[in-house]
């Protein structure tokens, strides 16, 4: 059996580490308030593409826009029909769920180098990917599908969820999702078996004429390889990061199929997309905005779905050792590229 070991043969464990949410607000991100990219010759690493701050800001601004920004919400349809209106102080973690899943179907339908543009009018593929995540109940991965599938993973609606516990949860919701047929795999204990990637990604041969007859598959959705989104829960150290797991972790971001890393510090989760230097560079969840309803032709105003200031930054000491990387393969070939870098990172 062929298995990669991620950061190394450690005695690293599992677990949902969770944080105290003691001193959690509604913490309204002010523009003006976010500190630029600094004057700096060390390259900027964005999801897998390389920047420099020094002649590329324009460029850097417009990457991170692109991402989608999910954030706290409020006045939504109540979870489970009587459940809570608002996900504010305990729906950071499922936000940040929600933006790495994101990240793969932006991936899966649009392409890693596609852009954002505000004020036009959006591609359909954009659009259908936007609705997936709509905070209402039939949306396949809106907060409410997300809080309602959690209890089965032991967690009540309203309750703060763990890198491990949202990695789970994604992969059961993305069985709903006909249109993007993924193959989300979340590996445990540190291991990526590449057997079990291998029966999970491809579709059964004697399928494949009958999936292209009855559903009218495009020729490239008929190949046997199903994209694969992995999710890699990891615990880097007990309380504190330990220093050995910095680079392999800067790594991650460097990798072409890097979906980022969702995790965070004390009382707060974030997105994390790159690192420049020795600082992380991550997606907030944590400002309350006013639910979102498409309109008769699913076109709506997404301007509140986009990040458009320079992203917040964090030195990576401060983040919390209890964290999920994600990667995205479109092709069987991307996963086979990518369990090479991943043997040629150096292990702690």
């Amino acid at each position: 059996m062929s298995s990669l070991n991620l950061f190394g043969n450690t005695n690293v464990f599992l677990a949902d580490h969770i944080l105290s949410l003691e001193g959690i607000e509604n913490n309204i991100v002010h523009f003006t308030q976010i500190e630029d990219f600094p004057e700096t010759s060390e390259p900027v690493w964005i999801l897998g593409q390389q920047f420099s701050a020094l002649t590329e800001k324009d460029e850097i601004l417009a990457d991170v826009t692109s991402r989608l920004w999910f954030t706290y919400r409020k006045n939504f349809q109540p979870i489970g029909g009587t459940g809570p209106t608002s996900d504010t102080g305990w729906g950071c973690m499922l936000r940040c769920g929600q933006m790495i899943l994101g990240q793969a179907l932006i991936c899966r339908h649009l392409g890693r180098d596609w852009r954002w543009s505000p004020g036009q009018r959006q591609r359909a593929e954009y659009i259908n990917i936007l609705n997936a995540f709509i905070d209402k109940k039939d949306s396949y991965y809106s907060i409410h599908q997300i809080a309602q599938m959690g209890v089965g993973e032991g967690k009540s609606i309203g309750q703060w969820y763990g890198p491990n516990t949202v990695a789970q949860v994604l992969k059961k919701l993305a069985v709903f999702d006909s249109w993007s047929r993924l193959a989300v795999h979340v590996a445990m204990d540190n291991t990526v078996v590449i057997e079990e990637i291998s029966e999970f990604s491809f579709l059964p041969r004697e399928m494949n004429g009958d999936l292209e007859g009855a559903c009218a598959l495009a020729e490239e959705e008929t190949a046997l390889w199903k994209p694969l989104v992995l999710l890699i829960p990891l615990r880097l150290g007990l309380s504190d990061i330990n220093e050995a797991y910095i680079e392999p972790l800067k790594q991650c971001f460097m990798m072409p199929q890097s979906l980022g890393v969702i995790g965070g510090k004390p009382n707060s989760a974030h997105y994390f997309i790159g690192f420049v230097g020795d600082e992380l560079i991550y997606l907030d969840p944590h400002t309350t905005q006013p639910a979102v309803d498409p309109n008769e032709d699913e076109q709506f105003p997404d301007d509140s779905y986009h990040c458009q200031h320079p992203p917040c930054r964090m030195h990576i000491c401060e983040l919390d050792p209890s964290i999920a990387a994600g990667f995205f393969c479109q092709t069987e070939d991307d996963f086979d590229d990518w369990c090479a870098q991943i043997r040629k990172v150096p292990k702690p």
